[in-house]
């Protein structure tokens, strides 16, 4: 695995698999959440923008990040700053590489739930720059 995703998990991991189709860049996506309520289905707001974009997100249930899927991913990335203490103090085998997913533009994506499509729409844009970001330098 290369790939681990955390948070806002279901529409970061499709865009991260959508835009992994075709690439040079050898890797898996992933996700799970520090707080996910484990087997609830993605937003009804995330799985309609994704299906705009041809993703379909509606059959994945939610996880909790645990240790042996932070000690199987050579990557993780978070959606904010705090998540990343967060999971390095639940493992401590994750420091070094536990990173934003807006790293490289020094942003975070802010958690939509329960708000409205302005603001999962603004999360997607984020996600796609954070993506693009790091498929550019993986």
């Amino acid at each position: 695995m290369c790939i681990g995703n955390v948070c806002r998990s279901p529409m970061a991991e499709g865009i991260f698999k959508q835009l992994l189709i075709g690439s040079e860049v050898d890797c898996r996506a992933s996700s799970a959440g520090l707080h996910a309520l484990v087997g609830r289905p993605p937003e009804p707001f995330a799985c309609q923008l994704l299906l705009k974009k041809g993703i379909d997100i509606s059959s994945y249930r939610a996880c909790q990040i645990n240790s042996g899927m932070i000690r199987n991913a050579d990557l993780v990335l978070v959606m904010e700053l705090n998540q990343k203490a967060i999971v390095e103090k639940r493992d401590p085998s994750a420091r070094g590489k536990v990173y934003r997913l807006g790293e490289w533009g020094k942003f975070d994506v802010g958690d939509p739930y329960r708000k409205g499509i302005a603001v999962f729409e603004e999360s997607l844009k984020l996600i796609e720059t954070g993506v693009s970001q790091w498929l550019e330098k993986l």
